[in-house]
C-alpha cells in the first residue's frame, strides 16, 4: 500500500498546492485524467474524501488539509536532500521560495538577489509578494523577511537590511492650503491617505515616537488602499497626507514634489529580517543566499 501511495500523495500535495488539476497536471508532466483517477484511487484506498471538487476550484477537505501539513514538510526536506547530493558534485543549484511584503522587496532583498542570482545561475529563486504575516511553514515556502520586531521566536532570524523609518508627506500646495501639522494629533484635521493591513483586520493606525513616547494615531481620509505605490501617487496628486517609508520619496522630497513634516516625530528602527525555522536543513545554496543578503553594515 504505501509504494502505492507514495506517487498518489506527491500528486495530492501539487493538486492542492495549485488549486487546481488542469495546473498541477501541467506542473507534474501527467494527464488530467491520470491524475484525477490516481487521486480518486487514494481516497478509495484511505477511505477518506481529500478534495472537494467544484466546477471552478479544488481545495483540500479537513482531512486532506492534515494530511497535506504533515507530508509536504517532508517530500520537501526529501528533495533538498535529492539537491545537497547533486550539490556534492561541485555545482550549487535548486529552487529557494521567499515571501516578503512590496517594500521589503523593492528596498532591501531585490537589490541583495540581483548580484547573488548572477553568481549562481542554477539557484532559481521564487518570490512571493505579500504583506500579510505568511506562515512559512505550511506555505512551504524557505524563507521569509519581515521586520526583526514580527519575527517569531522560533525561528532564525539574520538580519538583511540598515534601521529605516517612516515619514509623512503631501504637496506642498496641500501643506499651503491646510496648513502643516505641529504634532501627530493635528493629523486627525486632514485628509489622510490611508492603508488597509490584512494583519491587522483594518486600517493601520498611524504609528509615532518622540523621546521614548510613543502614539498611536487614527486618521481619515477618501482614500484608503493596501498598495505602496499607489498611496504615493495619491499625494502626488495632491489628494492629502501619506504615511509611507522614508526611502521610497526620498527623491521627491529632494525634488520639491513633496514635502516631509513631523519629522521629529519619526524615529528609525529595526531594518528587515529574513527568517526561516529553527529546525530547518541547509541546502548549498540556501546557505549561500543567507551569506549574500546578511547585513554587513
Amino acid at each position: 500500500m504505501l509504494k502505492e501511495n507514495f506517487s498518489d500523495l506527491i500528486y495530492l500535495v501539487m493538486v492542492a498546492k495549485e488549486r487546481s488539476f488542469t495546473r498541477a497536471a501541467a506542473k507534474l508532466g501527467v494527464s488530467q485524467s491520470a491524475l484525477s483517477h490516481a487521486i480518486r484511487a487514494l481516497e478509495e484506498r484511505l477511505k477518506t474524501r481529500l478534495l472537494t471538487r467544484t466546477t471552478r476550484s479544488v481545495a483540500p477537505t479537513d482531512a486532506g488539509e492534515r494530511l497535506i501539513e504533515n507530508i509536504a514538510p517532508l517530500f520537501s526536506d526529501i528533495e533538498k536532500e535529492l539537491i545537497n547530493l547533486s550539490e556534492n558534485t561541485g555545482k550549487t543549484s535548486g529552487n529557494i521560495r521567499i515571501t516578503a511584503g512590496e517594500h521589503a522587496l523593492s528596498s532591501t532583498l531585490w537589490p541583495l538577489l540581483k548580484p547573488f542570482l548572477q553568481a549562481w545561475p542554477e539557484v532559481n529563486v521564487e518570490l512571493s509578494v505579500d504583506n500579510t504575516l505568511t506562515d512559512i511553514v505550511s506555505g512551504r515556502f524557505d524563507a521569509g523577511v519581515r521586520l526583526g520586531e514580527q519575527v517569531e521566536k522560533d525561528m532564525v532570524a539574520v538580519r538583511i537590511g540598515p534601521d529605516w523609518r517612516m515619514t509623512v508627506v503631501a504637496t506642498p500646495d496641500y501643506f499651503a492650503r491646510y496648513g502643516v501639522p505641529e504634532t501627530p494629533y493635528e493629523l486627525q484635521n486632514h485628509n489622510c491617505i490611508n492603508m488597509r493591513l490584512p494583519t491587522r483586520g483594518g486600517v493601520y493606525s498611524w504609528e509615532f515616537n518622540k523621546q521614548g513616547k510613543e502614539i498611536r494615531v487614527k486618521v481619515e481620509g477618501q482614500l484608503i488602499f493596501n498598495h505602496l505605490a499607489s498611496r504615493i501617487e495619491a499625494a502626488l496628486s495632491g489628494m492629502g497626507v501619506a504615511y509611507v517609508p522614508e526611502d521610497c520619496v526620498t527623491d521627491l522630497v529632494e525634488q520639491g514634489r513633496l514635502m516631509q513634516v513631523l519629522v521629529d516625530w519619526c524615529d528609525p528602527f529595526a531594518g528587515y529580517y529574513l527568517y526561516y525555522p529553527s529546525r530547518k536543513q541547509h541546502t548549498a545554496a540556501f546557505a549561500k543566499l543567507i551569506e549574500a543578503v546578511r547585513y554587513k553594515g
